[in-house]
């Protein structure tokens, strides 16, 4: 089982706590570092929560610092999660080596391939061990938990949504790897952590994971935002494809493309009041 959290700093914020921990991972098998943003109503008892992912090279201190979230989760009386992004510390060869993969760059998923399968177990960690921790340790409603990410946390809110309907009850992100299989970034590390069979990569590919559903999962829809001057659109992203099978699948999907902005934070702070709206919504159903 996980150790109970270590509190490393408290913030006073918009009425409520931002909150910084530190505890001994059971999934992952080292210590890992999560952050909580608490609004002023969780003073009463449990609150609805967001779990946010973010992506490459970021870790859990990056979207409570820059996305400029608190004020309305505040008003909304949403709990804010960022857990960070990989393991860190496990000094296994190579994993320093390259800001696309190993450090930083868990991919949400549980490699399977040696040396990364004893540590980089990222889907099992927040799903069945970081999310419990946090509903028996804060005022936190484990039956009202939307999803949200950024890139490579875009590909986990999305895969993590689609492979947990039942645990995330929304979800939404902010230019999302939505086809990884089809892209350089998710083939590179779909190689080193999945292996060369790339039939066990669709499982954690969103575009793919939608096409098999018979269903809609979220029939109160999907949230979106893309830059349109984004340098990783062309390339790494692929939100049509992810916007073709949702239109295969019967999945309501709002895909909202935004002419001048980049991959960066101040394009993730400019829409970020209407995914916490989109998410307050739905968790207040």
């Amino acid at each position: 089982m996980s150790t109970h959290p270590q509190l490393i700093s408290e913030h006073a914020c918009f009425g409520g706590r931002q909150l910084f921990y530190q505890h001994d991972a059971h999934e992952i098998g080292l210590p890992m570092k999560f952050s909580v943003f608490l609004p002023p109503q969780a003073v009463h008892g449990p609150v609805p929560a967001l779990l946010y992912l973010a992506g490459l090279t970021c870790n859990e201190e990056t979207f409570m610092a820059k996305a400029g979230a608190q004020r309305l989760a505040a008003e909304l009386g949403l709990a804010l999660i960022a857990p960070d992004t990989s393991p860190r510390g496990a000094n296994l060869p190579g994993e320093a080596d390259s800001w696309d993969f190993g450090t930083g760059a868990g991919f949400y998923l549980d490699a399977t391939q040696a040396p990364w399968s004893r540590h980089w177990r990222m889907e099992r960690y927040i799903t069945a061990e970081l999310l419990p921790l946090l509903a028996s340790t804060q005022p936190i409603d484990a039956g009202r938990i939307g999803i949200s990410g950024h890139s490579m946390g875009g590909h986990g809110a999305l895969t993590l949504a689609l492979r947990h309907p039942a645990l995330f009850k929304s979800v939404s992100a902010f230019a999302p790897i939505c086809a990884p299989s089809q892209c350089p970034w998710g083939r590179k590390a779909f190689t080193g952590y999945l292996g060369a069979d790339e039939a066990s990569w669709l499982a954690h590919d969103a575009t793919a994971l939608m096409t098999a559903l018979p269903a809609a999962p979220f029939p109160g829809g999907i949230l979106i935002d893309q830059g349109l001057t984004d340098k990783f659109l062309a390339d790494q992203l692929h939100p049509e494809l992810f916007e073709a099978a949702c239109a295969s699948s019967g999945q309501p999907l709002t895909l909202r493309r935004h002419a001048g902005y980049d991959h960066g934070y101040y394009f993730i702070a400019t829409f970020m009041a209407d995914h916490l709206a989109h998410h307050a919504r739905q968790l207040s159903a």
